[in-house]
């Protein structure tokens, strides 16, 4: 049974494993709502498609491109935490 410490560092660890593998995806989706947006005020044109299509296809590739990196991090983590170390 692993101690209060190893506890608590595997938390931290899922913590920052959540935001790493996170990341890219936010990380693109808020570039792509900026620069959707600037288009959008610089044309005048407010159309709400336009505002989440281009989001939903850049995260749909971002997250295609992604998926091997994502799980390998997700595996080896999980690995870590059941064998205990």
């Amino acid at each position: 049974m692993p101690s209060g410490s190893a506890l608590v560092a595997l938390g931290q660890d899922a913590l920052l494993l959540a935001v790493a593998v996170s990341l890219p995806v936010v990380a693109t989706a808020a570039l792509v709502g900026l620069l959707v947006a600037v288009l959008q005020a610089a044309t005048q044109v407010q159309d709400a498609t336009l505002a989440h299509l281009p989001r939903l296809l850049v995260v749909a590739v971002v997250l295609a491109l992604m998926a091997p990196w994502m799980g390998s991090e997700i595996a080896a983590f999980a690995l870590r935490a059941f064998r205990g170390g």
